[in-house]
């Protein structure tokens, strides 16, 4: 049998007859006249090949392969009627959902851990799947259902693409502790004269800073290039290399750090989904939860800084 080219429709009926054993009320049931109901009933008796039901004096009696048929057509209809109500509504304790996150190492470290210290409690059978999808195509994994939320800076413009900010950060130069440099103040001269690790998720092309220091006619000497956070700043330890970082990262990972000496813009984090899912509840869900998380950490590390 073809499924595409039957109408589901009629399984419900299907359903009414045998139950009932009369058109009629069976079409008060479904809500359609008897004529129509009598239409889908010859539409099932030709899609499989059996009289389904035959007229007699105790009303519309199943034929053996009605009987055969009846729990299957019935399991399906009711797990159709579980997933409609299900798409709904979202109960997180009892929810056995993957949600599919494109982020960097650095946003994992700073939104995973908090992350999932609440889905432990609050939905134990949510699962993650985290991995960076190229910025180019995001909004067709968006798109797809093959990714359900991106986490980047503000460059995805497309009207399809829905998106929050979630946090803001400035950029400075992370040095190690015990650095020549880390009693000094830093000018552009000195920075311009160090040796620098540079952060990139592509191959090639030029940062923020770069593209700062370009519009002053000077370059920095960039001795590697990674797309890797956490392993820059292991070589950063180990050498007199310099990186320029957002604030949180190098207050995080305790390293020496200083204002950058060129006007660098502000690094701001949003969260980006698909339209279709904009009101999809398991999807509100988790992102009023990497919301409400994120104001947390950017309110918990003012009180740290201010010193409360």
């Amino acid at each position: 049998m073809n499924l595409s080219k039957v109408d589901l429709n009629l399984f419900i009926v299907f359903d009414a007859i045998y139950t009932e054993a009369n058109l009629t009320r069976a079409g008060q049931i479904v809500g359609i006249t008897q004529p129509a109901v009598s239409n889908a009933l010859s539409r099932l008796r030709e899609t499989f090949n059996d009289p389904l039901f035959v007229r007699t004096a105790q009303g519309m009696v199943p034929t053996p392969m009605a009987q055969n048929i009846i729990g299957s057509v019935r399991s399906a209809l009711a797990l159709l009627r579980t997933s409609v109500q299900e798409s709904r509504t979202f109960n997180p304790l009892q929810a056995s959902k993957t949600f599919r996150i494109s982020m960097t190492d650095l946003t994992e470290a700073v939104i995973l851990p908090p992350l999932f210290q609440r889905l432990r409690r609050l939905a134990p059978g949510v699962l993650i799947e985290s991995f960076l999808c190229k910025r180019r195509e995001t909004t067709k994994e968006l798109a797809a259902g093959r990714l359900d939320f991106a986490i980047d800076a503000p460059l995805n413009t497309d009207p399809q693409v829905r998106h929050i900010k979630l946090m803001q950060d400035r950029y400075v130069c992370a040095l190690r502790q015990g650095h020549p440099l880390a009693d000094r103040a830093l000018s552009l001269d000195g920075y311009l004269g160090m040796t620098h690790i540079h952060i990139s998720s592509r191959r090639n092309g030029l940062g923020y800073v770069d593209l700062a220091l370009g519009k002053m006619g000077v370059q920095r000497k960039v001795a590697l290039r990674s797309q890797h956070y956490l392993m820059a700043s292991q070589v950063l330890q180990q050498t007199d290399m310099v990186m320029t970082v957002p604030e949180r990262f190098a207050r995080r990972h305790q390293l020496c750090y200083k204002p950058l000496p060129v006007e660098v813009p502000a690094l701001e984090t949003h969260l980006y989904w698909h339209e279709s899912t904009d009101q999809d509840p398991a999807n509100r869900w988790m992102r009023e939860q990497i919301t409400e998380l994120c104001e947390r950490v950017v309110s918990e590390e003012e009180r740290t800084l201010n010193g409360q």
